[in-house]
């Protein structure tokens, strides 16, 4: 199971289009809540984030999704129940 590349921060850029969380667009996001799409083009889809975000928003990314795979919560989630 691929876990999803959200991490709760889910406001679109108006310009992109793309979320300031994830770096995903609204298409991708339903995407990966169908049950039909395979691991594969997830898989290839984390790669397509990572290649378009940069900077301090890829840092952020990058950490707080590892995050959640270890624990199971965003950095932001994990934030707001302190």
């Amino acid at each position: 199971m691929i876990i999803s590349p959200c991490i709760s921060i889910c406001k679109s850029d108006p310009v992109t289009g793309l979320c300031y969380g994830c770096g995903r667009t609204n298409d991708e996001k339903r995407k990966w809540k169908d049950e039909n799409t395979s691991d594969e083009w997830k898989v290839k889809n984390l790669k397509e984030i990572k290649n378009r975000l940069s900077g301090w928003q890829l840092g952020s990314f990058k950490e707080s999704y590892n995050n959640k795979i270890k624990e199971g919560v965003s950095l932001f989630k994990k934030a707001q129940k302190k």
